[in-house]
C-alpha cells in the first residue's frame, strides 16, 4: 500500500480512483465491507482503490473536550488499512484552515481535482464540509455536477448491533471484549513500545514486558488474557500472556502501567526501546484490586496465570515461538 501524507504528495500519474473517505478509527467490519466494495469497483473501472483519512481526528482540533480516545492511532490504522488490500491511503492533515472548506471546495479540490475520483463509497451517515454541513445527498448532487458517482452503504449489523466506531469504543470501554471483537472482526489490540519497569514483576513471578505510556483507548483497569506480538513484521513471534492494565494499587505510588507476563518465558528476540509491541486483549479475568501484601498479590497472579493457561488450552492457542533469552 502506498501512503501519502498530503495532497501535494500525490503523484501526477494518478488517472482515476475509487475512494472511501472517513476517520476509519478501528478499521472495523463496516469499514472493511466498504473498502472491499471500493476494491471491487476499482478493478471493474480500471482505477486505483484509495482510502482518505484524517490526522488528527477532527474533534481533537475542533472540540478537544469531546474528542474520543482512538481505537487505532494512525500507525496502527495504516497497518490495518494495508491489510485490507487497498492500493493507497491518503492521510490529510486536519488543520483549522482545512476545516473551513465548504463541501463544494472539498469535492472540487480533493475528490475531483486531486484524486480524480470516478466513484465514492460512504456510509449513509457520512458528513463533510465546514461544520459537517453536507451529507450523502449533497455529495451525490456534487458528484453529478463534477462527474463522479456516489454509492451509499447502510450500517453493517453484527449480533443485532449496528457497527460503528463509537459503538466499538463503548464496548471496549465497558470491558465487553467479545462483542468488540465481533464488531472489529479481530481482537482489540494496542501498539506501543517497551520501557523498563520497576522490577516488581521479576520479584513476584517472572520478568514482564512493560509498555510505554499509552494515551488512547483501553479497556477498564484489570487483568486480561492477552497475546503479545514482538516486532513489526508478519513473522514476528507471538506469545500467550496475562496483562495487567492499571495503577497497581498494591504498590503505593506505582502509577498506571500496562504489564504483560509471558506464559512461556522470555521471548527469543532482542527487545529494545524501539521494538514494536502489540498487545491483543482476548478476555477479562478480573478487575484490579489492592492486596494486603506483595505475597498475596503473587498468589493471585498465579491463579490468573492458571486461568489464562486454561483459556488458551480450550481455544487451542499456542505461542508461535519457543522460549529463549531476552535483552532488556
Amino acid at each position: 500500500m502506498q501512503t501519502f501524507r498530503s495532497i501535494s504528495e500525490l503523484p501526477a500519474t494518478i488517472a482515476s480512483t475509487v475512494a472511501a473517505i472517513g476517520n476509519f478509527d478501528g478499521v472495523h467490519r463496516g469499514h472493511q465491507e466498504i473498502i472491499g466494495r471500493v476494491r471491487e469497483r476499482a478493478r471493474t473501472l480500471g482505477a486505483q482503490a484509495i482510502a482518505v483519512t484524517f490526522d488528527p481526528h477532527p474533534l481533537a482540533l475542533l472540540r478537544p473536550e469531546m474528542a474520543p480516545k482512538l481505537i487505532t492511532p494512525i500507525p496502527q490504522r495504516l497497518r490495518l488499512l494495508e491489510q485490507t488490500g487497498i492500493d493507497a491511503t491518503v492521510v490529510l492533515p486536519f488543520t483549522r484552515e482545512f476545516s473551513l472548506q465548504s463541501a463544494r471546495q472539498f469535492a472540487e479540490g480533493v475528490l475531483s481535482g486531486a484524486l480524480h475520483v470516478v466513484e465514492v463509497h460512504e456510509g449513509d451517515t457520512f458528513r463533510f464540509g465546514h461544520d459537517a454541513a453536507a451529507g450523502i445527498a449533497e455529495l451525490q448532487t456534487l458528484g453529478k455536477e463534477l462527474g463522479f458517482g456516489v454509492v451509499s452503504h447502510a450500517a453493517l449489523t453484527v449480533r443485532g448491533v449496528a457497527v460503528s466506531s463509537s459503538e466499538v469504543r463503548r464496548r471496549i470501554a465497558a470491558g465487553q471484549l467479545s462483542m468488540a471483537r465481533a464488531l472489529l472482526g479481530r481482537p482489540f489490540s494496542i501498539l506501543s513500545t517497551p520501557v523498563h519497569g520497576r522490577g516488581v514483576g521479576k520479584q513476584l513471578t517472572t520478568p514482564t514486558i512493560n509498555l510505554a505510556s499509552y494515551h488512547d483507548l483501553l479497556p477498564p483497569d484489570g487483568v486480561y488474557v492477552t497475546r503479545v506480538r514482538m516486532g513489526g513484521g508478519d513473522d514476528a513471534p507471538i506469545f500467550n500472556a496475562v496483562t495487567n492494565a492499571g495503577s497497581r494499587p498494591t504498590f503505593d505510588g506505582a502509577g498506571f502501567a500496562i504489564e504483560s507476563h509471558l506464559l512461556d518465558g522470555p521471548p527469543p528476540v532482542e527487545v529494545t526501546v524501539d521494538t514494536p509491541i502489540e498487545v491483543c486483549f482476548l478476555a477479562r479475568l478480573r478487575g484490579e484490586r489492592r492486596f494486603p501484601s506483595p505475597e498475596a498479590l503473587k498468589e493471585h497472579i498465579l491463579r490468573d496465570v492458571g486461568r489464562a493457561q486454561r483459556y488458551f488450552r480450550r481455544a487451542g492457542i499456542q505461542s508461535s515461538k519457543s522460549p529463549a533469552t531476552v535483552t532488556r
